[in-house]
């Protein structure tokens, strides 16, 4: 029995190796590549790691940054949105500097309604007024006089019958009567003058200054709501209602850094390539007018011609694609900008890493 069962197991062993052997031995086939991989379309050619941005005459993106703090109040613009420069973009809370505004625009309003009195001048009540008192001044020394001629005739009929004193206090008061109209009728001309010159020239100025201030203040409180300054497509937002926002940017929990509030690009009918070409092969890049490039988007079988720009002559660390501050091996590159029409809307994104052939025509 003992050996029936030792006989049994050393067949199944037997067809068991068999089936492993056969079933190893089955030749399997790569899977062909999703895509064809990239490759170089020139004799001779320079690879380069490049990236897609927007088509600016300089720069790569219109970052925007407040110019005042305080609390989103509303965000209008959202991630793809094609605006219009002027569009808003998002308020902030500008409760206070409204207050502010308004404070500036009365007293604006209130130097100038001081300058058009000053200019105004002399008021007719306040004339009428000063014309009175010369009237009433003039009557005084009619008075004052008629009491010292009876006086001065009766000393002259008989000294006796008035005394001296009596004849003192009246030429004393003609002479105060007659001092009185002087300065009532030097009053009267100065109001009929109007304002002085020099007060009128200081509450210009000073109406001119509020007004000054006003417009700043209205000004600054533009700035409470951020536009689109061009034409272009917003790519992010990175802020929400409620979130306090600096001239820095608004902070980012993630990275713990400050980042700009709306980050926009340029009508993306057309994009640009920025190519970083290492600094060992730029002896080798070809003459502006003789440069023909083709881009090969990752991850597809996309080629795109494209056509050079400029070269920034300036040769940097690699940090725009690493975003890595320090390094340990200082890699420098020179970069080269090229631009491509959009055939298709999804065709490319900016911020998209592209593969860069750069050859000779």
């Amino acid at each position: 029995m003992r050996n029936n069962i030792t006989f049994a197991l050393a067949v199944l062993g037997l067809v068991a190796g068999l089936v492993a052997a056969w079933i190893f031995g089955i030749e399997r086939h790569a899977q062909p590549p999703a895509f064809p991989p990239v490759s170089n379309p020139y004799a001779t050619a320079i690879y380069a790691n490049g990236i897609v941005e927007s088509d600016q005459p300089g720069g790569s993106n219109i970052n925007i940054y407040p110019d005042v703090s305080g609390k989103v109040t509303v965000v209008l613009a959202r991630a793809g949105q094609a605006v219009k420069a002027g569009d808003p973009l998002m308020t902030v809370d500008d409760s206070v500097q409204k207050a502010t505004t308004e404070q500036l625009r009365l007293q604006a309003e209130a130097a100038q309604t001081l300058l058009q009195e000053l200019v105004a001048q002399p008021r007719r009540e306040t004339l009428a007024i000063a014309k009175s008192q010369v009237d009433l001044a003039d009557a005084n020394v009619k008075v004052a006089r008629d009491q010292d001629d009876k006086r001065r005739a009766s000393y002259a009929i008989d000294a006796r019958s008035i005394s001296k004193d009596v004849l003192d206090n009246a030429d004393d008061a003609l002479r105060q009567a007659v001092s009185s109209l002087g300065v009532a009728q030097r009053q009267y001309d100065l109001i009929k003058a109007g304002a002085w010159s020099f007060d009128v020239v200081n509450q210009r100025k000073q109406a001119e200054a509020s007004q000054q201030a006003w417009k700043a203040a209205v000004a600054l409180l533009q700035k409470y709501t951020l536009r689109a300054q061009a034409d272009g497509v917003v790519l992010a937002v990175n802020t929400a209602n409620g979130s306090y926002v600096s001239p820095q940017g608004a902070y980012n929990a993630y990275t713990q850094g400050q980042d700009p509030l709306i980050v926009m690009s340029a009508p993306q009918t057309t994009l640009a390539v920025r190519c970083y070409v290492d600094e060992i092969l730029v002896s080798r890049l070809p003459a502006g007018d003789h440069i023909q490039a083709q881009m090969s988007i990752r991850g597809t079988d996309v080629k795109v011609p494209l056509e050079f720009v400029r070269v920034q002559p300036y040769v940097s660390p690699k940090i725009e694609l690493s975003d890595q501050r320090q390094e340990k091996v200082d890699l420098r590159v020179l970069p080269v900008v090229f631009r491509f029409k959009m055939t298709s809307p999804t065709m490319a994104y900016p911020g998209q890493l592209v593969d860069v052939f750069i050859g000779p025509k």
